[in-house]
């Protein structure tokens, strides 16, 4: 077998943490090709998703630099496994002591789009994007990330192809739903070790009855938000929205909150505030129940649709 020839150093420690992949890069160029990718990705950069912010040269005149194009093969060309790849990643965040998940933790599940013109991408489509708030033409990724109070850290990322990519359309056997996209995620985390408390998702997934069934049939608890309108069948006056649920809380003041219990609620930029949650009935959710249905709100008198 050949030697390997050396490869030129990650500045600093990172040299440290690229040579624990250097076994699943087969070539000097792919070593070489991860170290700069690594170290573009975390330098204070403005555009680190570009190839010519990654590689440290100017926006569009940069990007037939030799730096930019070795990047672009080692991206898009290379053939090295992108899934072991990030296997190593958890692997290490996992045994590290300053990064292993505790069973206080949760699991973040979320869906980012990115926008892009044309059709030949993979996964393209016209969809909606949520970080631009409509609908328009892009790419779809469905991403899990650990968190607790101090730190948070990607786990795994699938992207979603819109049903036009298979030849039978959504029909296709091999379609897959963001849903089932994410909860195949949920359950890849559990299985690689992973350890939470919850799986948290927004109300994007935790509106679909289908998606809370398969974490429940995978064992996996959940906490998840609700539109308020998200309906629910009742009998004749009870409560069938969350809304409902909550204006049937009883509530005077904050002297005589009735079912509401004050909280303190730590928001990211470190200032707090008093809230206010309580355990309300909704069809089949409740406290008694399998599924409990909690409200939150800064105030139980008006219920603010921005702050409920």
């Amino acid at each position: 077998m050949a030697r390997r020839l050396p490869c030129p150093p990650a500045p600093g420690p990172l040299e440290a943490y690229a040579a624990r992949f250097d076994d699943l890069l087969s070539t000097l160029a792919q070593r070489h090709g991860f170290r700069e990718h690594l170290a573009g990705l975390l330098l204070p950069r403005g555009r680190n998703k570009t190839l010519t912010c990654l590689a440290g040269t100017e926006p569009v005149v940069g990007a037939q630099h030799p730096s930019v194009q070795r990047l672009q093969f080692f991206l898009s060309e290379s053939t090295w496994d992108h899934e072991r790849v990030n296997a190593r990643r958890v692997e290490l965040l996992l045994a590290d002591p300053a990064t292993a998940p505790h069973a206080g933790g949760v699991l973040v599940i979320d869906d980012s789009g990115d926008r892009k013109d044309g059709t030949a991408t993979a996964h393209i489509g016209r969809q909606w994007l949520g970080r631009l708030g409509k609908t328009d033409n892009g790419i779809v990724t469905v991403t899990t990330c650990w968190a607790d109070e101090n730190l948070y850290y990607p786990l795994h990322a699938v992207p979603y192809s819109p049903g036009h990519h298979f030849p039978k359309g959504r029909s296709d056997p091999g379609f897959r739903t963001k849903l089932q996209i994410a909860a195949e995620l949920a359950r890849t985390a559990k299985a690689t070790g992973v350890a939470f408390r919850a799986v948290a998702a927004d109300c994007a997934y935790g509106d679909q009855d289908s998606f809370r069934r398969q974490l429940s049939e995978a064992e996996l608890p959940f906490v998840m938000a609700l539109k308020p309108s998200h309906g629910t069948w009742a009998y004749g006056k009870d409560a069938y929205t969350p809304a409902d649920a909550a204006r049937a809380l009883t509530w005077t003041d904050p002297e005589h909150p009735g079912d509401w219990t004050a909280i303190e609620r730590t928001f990211r930029d470190g200032h707090t505030e008093t809230w206010w949650a309580a355990d309300a009935h909704l069809g089949w959710w409740g406290p008694d129940r399998n599924v409990r249905l909690i409200v939150a709100t800064a105030d139980p008198a008006t219920l603010p649709a921005k702050a409920t």
